[in-house]
């Protein structure tokens, strides 16, 4: 016998963003928050890490974490994540993990009060999904940068899809698949922490989702203002190809970014520092071999992308 009078109550996704901070970006970080708390139809959760600082911005509503040392982007966004209580966080530690995590740089917004909601429903629309990317562009431009277009073919930045790798930067995770492969590698502190966690998330049988008509800002910086890039990005590259890929791929992927890199990087007067980068890769790494299956190498391959570029 049907029910009367019962009333269909939508479920509202439960999220929690982590924000890093140095004290570097006041009025950055105060605009992302804002934007952060303008969102509707979920429940939300907000922390800031502080990363070798003690937070000097918490708005009311948000937690606060202070690192005594600076992580790095991955290990401090994997002590946002435990925040609320997920992994690694002592019984009984906050309210309960959220089953989303965002993970959210500090000088993004989110332009619309529904994007948080519309992101979140994209996982209902692929349940396969451990990850959905929006389309992040530059709010004075609009212009979406290649590298935050998760495959390989970027030019078409407003097509939707399956994706195998991830724009670090401003991504929604389920937290049971994050926590499920580990989080973010710590020891990486910067660049291609998101190939590895994309990587991880494919072995276990998920996929990423690019959904393109989420938009969210971000101003168009770039990555090599930071002093450490050709150093770390030939670096973490190595560490990805050494414990990610099976063995006979990892010479190919290495092979295959020493030619794209060498060429990139031919006229910026750090070809030299990428080198060296390559090098300290080389001599080894702290984290334990899990190769990808065979099987993921195929599924990546028929999603587009290869896992030797």
């Amino acid at each position: 016998m049907p029910r009367t009078g019962a009333v269909d109550i939508p479920r509202r996704p439960s999220i929690d963003a982590v924000l890093l901070t140095m004290n570097d970006r006041a009025a950055e970080l105060r605009a992302a928050v804002d934007s952060l708390h303008a969102q509707r139809e979920v429940d939300l959760r907000v922390v800031i890490v502080g990363n070798g600082c003690v937070p000097d911005l918490v708005p009311p509503g948000v937690e606060a974490v202070s690192l005594p040392e600076n992580l790095g982007i991955p290990g401090g966004r994997n002590v946002g994540a435990e925040a609320f209580g997920g992994m690694g966080a002592e019984a009984g530690a906050g309210a309960g993990a959220g089953e989303f995590i965002l993970f959210f740089d500090n000088d993004a917004v989110l332009p619309a009060p529904d994007t948080l909601a519309r992101l979140a429903a994209e996982f209902e629309r692929h349940p396969l999904a451990a990850y959905v990317q929006p389309r992040i562009m530059d709010p004075a431009t609009g212009t979406t940068l290649g590298r935050w277009v998760p495959r390989l073919r970027s030019k078409d930045a407003a097509r939707p899809g399956v994706v195998t790798v991830m724009a670090e930067g401003i991504v929604l995770v389920r937290r049971a698949d994050f926590e499920a492969v580990g989080g973010w590698p710590g020891h990486f502190f910067l660049f291609h922490e998101g190939i590895w966690l994309a990587w991880h998330l494919w072995d276990a049988g998920r996929i990423g989702w690019y959904a393109a008509d989420v938009r969210v800002h971000h101003p168009a910086t770039d990555p090599a203002r930071h002093g450490p890039y050709y150093r770390m990005v030939a670096r973490n590259r190595v560490w990805v190809a050494r414990r990610l890929l099976p063995l006979p791929l990892v010479p190919v992927y290495l092979g295959v970014w020493t030619v794209i890199s060498s060429w990139r990087f031919r006229s910026s007067g750090n070809l030299g520092v990428w080198y060296r980068g390559l090098a300290e890769g080389l001599r080894g790494d702290r984290s334990e071999r899990r190769p990808m299956s065979w099987r993921t190498v195929w599924r990546l391959t028929r999603a587009g992308r290869p896992p030797i570029v």
